[in-house]
């Protein structure tokens, strides 16, 4: 699945071709793809049709694109005087987004109309004319884990922006409000975190992918990260120093950083941005997939020490035995 430099890969190329567009019509080419969307395929073009996207938001891996003047498409009527029910004093419609949720293998594709459809094609999005830029943005899944839905954008608990964003508001994705904000978030309190670390009494992987502590950091991430920050995923967190905890934080953001010079991780062609291409941060991996292999940085300090593989919460979690030596005291 997609992780945040992924996700945000993706949020980044979109910026660039949907921003101020507004979406002229929507094929729903499979209805396995808007499930999410409770009323429907109609609804669902109902409230893009003639919507202008307003931005392209992250939070975490969550992914939506704020909309402006959707609930004025396909107003409700159903009061007594026959006034669109949105525009009824009390009766507001809150602001509208549309959610983008990837899955396993989901894509968002901006293509030409002459290109041809993909194999995997379930939406399409059609939108106003752009100099130079294509008409169409594309959800390709083969999977089917993933889809898309129209939410309701609720104000933010700390009153902050909703995610990373050009020009976020203090509004975010009803789905994705219970969810903290993760390391790139300039919003991101390291103080706030390391207060609710301490007082999990966990192990500190199992706390790191705790989207509710931390948001963003997937298995891939967590064991790079711990791999730079010298510390073994069983760690107690409830005996963590703020200094390991910083180092931790610090860690997972320079190594998705890092991951985002290089577009992303790509062990197939199922991740791809929106051009198509595919990262290679794969490439530069230290921890993760490196079973048996040399850990460089014991090999460069002339120490022999091979990585190993241990399954962790129906996964596996990759560590160097010498330079992340397993706590006596560890929990999972």
């Amino acid at each position: 699945m997609p992780e945040l430099p992924e996700v945000e890969v993706v949020r980044r190329g979109l910026v660039s071709w949907v921003r101020g567009r507004t979406i002229t019509s929507v094929d729903v080419l499979d209805p396995r793809s808007i499930r999410r969307h409770a009323l429907g395929a109609g609804d669902f073009a109902g409230n893009l049709e003639g919507a202008r996207v307003v931005d392209v938001v992250r939070r975490g891996k969550f992914l939506w694109l704020p909309l402006e003047e959707a609930a004025a498409v396909h107003p409700r009527t159903d009061t007594a005087d026959g006034i669109p029910v949105h525009a009824v004093e009390g009766n507001a419609r809150p602001p509208v987004a549309l959610m983008a949720h990837l899955g396993m293998s989901g894509q968002l594709l901006m293509q030409d109309s002459a290109v041809p459809d993909e194999k995997h094609l379930k939406i399409r999005l059609r939108l106003s004319p752009a100099e130079g830029m294509p008409e169409q943005l594309r959800f390709v899944d083969q999977r089917i884990f993933g889809g898309l839905f129209v939410t309701s954008l609720v104000p933010t608990a700390d009153g902050g922006p909703g995610g990373l964003g050009e020009s976020p508001a203090p509004l975010i994705a009803e789905e994705a409000a219970h969810i903290a904000r993760d390391p790139l978030d300039p919003h991101f309190s390291f103080d706030s975190f390391y207060r609710r670390l301490r007082i999990r009494k966990t192990g500190l992987k199992r706390a790191l992918l705790d989207q509710g502590l931390v948001s963003g950091i997937g298995n891939i991430y967590a064991d790079e990260a711990l791999w730079r920050a010298r510390l073994h995923y069983a760690r107690p967190t409830d005996t963590l120093r703020r200094s390991e905890a910083l180092r931790v934080i610090d860690a997972a953001r320079d190594v998705m950083l890092d991951a985002l010079d290089a577009g992303g991780t790509s062990f197939d062609s199922l991740y791809v941005n929106v051009n198509g291409a595919s990262g290679y941060f794969d490439r530069s991996l230290n921890a993760y997939g490196r079973e048996s292999q040399e850990c460089r940085r014991c090999a460069a300090a002339g120490i022999v020490s091979l990585m190993k593989r241990e399954q962790f919460m129906n996964r596996s979690s990759y560590t160097c035995p010498v330079c992340q030596p397993r706590p006596r005291n560890g929990r999972w």
